[in-house]
């Protein structure tokens, strides 16, 4: 376990944990990559044979037909291998990236709303996009050509070993240069990704809030300079990634120097060898077709090792967003076994909710809520009042499962569906019909208009020239606030959820709009459901059948309302 825990602790470790569920595809790629190494190697032998007969031998192309069609089906294998190994690649990045960001909507789910509150959502979303498809080129690429490169050159070395031994020596004198150019590139291209991720999340905020806040921003008179913002914010990535690059191509250009150098000595010396002006060691024993093959293999040779430093960037790229998801997967959540399994736990004597003696506590704010007993029946109504921080938002994301208890357990009815409402209701850039089916994807057109008339909008949307086809903008762009409540109440009638839960659903609206959300939640709580509220507002006091009064987290008291009151 030690072992373990080490290995996950860096970005490396991280990667090479998510290889391990890939490692026969990446031995298939690897495998297949050899294949068409082996395949090249035979090609330039056969190449290599069929001139020195040529020129040598003075032998007629057409007695050399048997080499040709060797040759071309040497060339059709390298060809299958090359595809294979670029399939079996992908294969592996496509597993890895499924399975990661599956991983990350597991634990941000775990997290909940409340423990990413303090996160923005284009920043988040930037993460599991671009940050998940930067490992794409280290499992596809980089991880197979590793491979290649502990194998293919020192089968070419060996073969140049046995042809000429001096031509293998300049060959092993200059290949340990090119992994110690790629080491010191990773260095700083592995900082400057990472540098780069995290501008991109930030401009990814930055923008999103500009265009939220444009209406605002416009009213006063603050649009130009949030223009210049936002420039500045993508000038500083756009320098960012012209960093990334100018490493990448130097060093590249770097690698290519030294590769091309070692090349040009060999055909050098080759070529003085067989002119007869090199008499030292093997030069004598030169031949046409070994002169010519080791001609042939030397670019070879190299090109492992010049492959693997062109996606050196995409380790880079993974070793950086490889740290961001870490930092994601670390976000804490609550382990707590009886909170657990409380929410699974059934509730006695036939009620919905129940809690026990549960308290939550925030870090560097102490105790919120609690200790809190409280029972809720199947089909009650209960308001909760109390100041602004009393934990009245506390509570309710308590019984929507956002939070576990720090102590003390949480009883909900096996399986119970739960819909949640608030003060901001959050809608997507669609039709009506598209934000209506976020709560049942598969309800037809005649379920939308009876959750639609329900919530009081059926005079609304049959005024509209597309009806349930009316587009919205972003977070309900085209609709007023109390339409944009009672929207998200229609949502709440659609889901058919047996406990729902409103979090100031008449805030910040006006006497009309008031009145007509109240109204429709007079419908809900005649439907049997059980609502809980988080209110100010007398009209919703009236309906509950208890008000259950909270301050500083704690329940102080316990009205019941009469028939009279309601």
């Amino acid at each position: 376990m030690r072992a373990r825990k080490s290995d996950i602790s860096t970005s490396r470790g991280w990667l090479d944990v998510q290889a391990k569920d890939v490692k026969g595809w990446l031995m298939l790629a690897a495998g297949l990559g050899i294949l068409a190494g082996l395949m090249t190697i035979l090609q330039m032998g056969a190449l290599a044979w069929i001139i020195a007969e040529l020129i040598n031998a003075d032998r007629p192309l057409e007695k050399l037909s048997g080499v040709f069609i060797l040759l071309l089906g040497v060339i059709a294998v390298r060809a299958l291998a090359q595809w294979g190994q670029e399939s079996a690649g992908v294969e592996a990045s496509l597993h890895v990236r499924s399975k990661v960001r599956t991983l990350l909507l597991d634990h941000l789910a775990a997290v909940g709303p409340v423990g990413l509150s303090g996160r923005h959502t284009a920043g988040l979303g930037g993460q599991l996009i671009e940050q998940v498809e930067a490992l794409d080129g280290y499992y596809a690429r980089f991880l197979p050509q590793l491979r290649l490169v502990l194998v293919l050159p020192l089968v070419i070395l060996a073969l140049v070993l046995w042809l000429d031994w001096l031509a293998a020596l300049f060959l092993l004198l200059s290949a340990p240069l090119i992994p110690v150019f790629m080491a010191l590139v990773g260095m700083g291209a592995e900082r400057l990704n990472q540098q780069q991720f995290i501008a991109v999340t930030r401009l990814a905020g930055h923008f999103l809030d500009r265009v939220r806040g444009l209406t605002t921003l416009q009213l006063f008179n603050r649009a130009d300079a949030s223009i210049d913002e936002v420039f500045s914010a993508a000038d500083d990535y756009r320098l960012r990634s012209m960093r990334t690059l100018k490493l990448a191509f130097l060093s590249s250009a770097v690698l290519e120097f030294f590769a091309s150098v070692a090349i040009a000595v060999i055909a050098i010396y080759i070529g003085f060898g067989l002119l007869g002006y090199i008499s030292y060691g093997p030069a004598d024993e030169l031949t046409l077709f070994s002169g010519l093959l080791i001609l042939l293999l030397a670019p070879e040779f190299f090109q492992p090792l010049r492959t693997l430093a062109q996606h050196y960037h995409d380790r880079a790229a993974a070793l950086g967003a490889a740290d961001g998801l870490m930092k994601m997967l670390e976000l804490p959540v609550s382990t707590t076994d009886h909170a657990q399994q409380s929410r699974t736990t059934s509730s006695k004597s036939g009620a919905q909710v129940q809690l026990a003696e549960t308290s939550i506590s925030y870090p560097q704010r102490g105790r919120v809520l609690g200790p809190v007993t409280l029972t809720i029946a199947s089909g009650e109504c209960v308001a909760l009042v109390g100041p602004s921080g009393s934990g009245k938002s506390t509570l309710l994301q308590l019984l929507a499962g956002f939070i576990r208890p720090e102590q003390g357990q949480v009883e909900l009815t096996p399986n119970a569906q739960i819909a949640w409402m608030d003060q901001r209701p959050w809608l997507v850039q669609g039709t009506l019909a598209d934000n209506l089916r976020l709560a049942a994807p598969d309800a037809s057109d005649a379920q939308l208009w009876e959750a639609v008339t329900q919530a009081g909008l059926e005079e609304l949307v049959t005024v509209l020239p597309d009806g349930l086809n009316t587009r919205l903008g972003e977070r309900g762009l085209g609709l007023s606030g109390g339409q944009a409540q009672r929207l998200a109440l229609a949502r709440v009638f659609l889901s058919k959820a047996p406990l729902v839960l409103l979090d100031e659903p008449t805030a910040s609206l006006d006497a009309d709009s008031e009145a007509q959300v109240v109204t429709s939640l007079k419908r809900l709580v005649a439907q049997g459901r059980t609502v809980v509220i988080a209110t100010h507002h007398p009209a919703l006091m009236a309906l509950a059948d208890r008000v259950l009064s909270l301050e500083r987290g704690i329940l102080r008291q316990h009205e019941s309302l009469n028939d009279e009151t309601r």
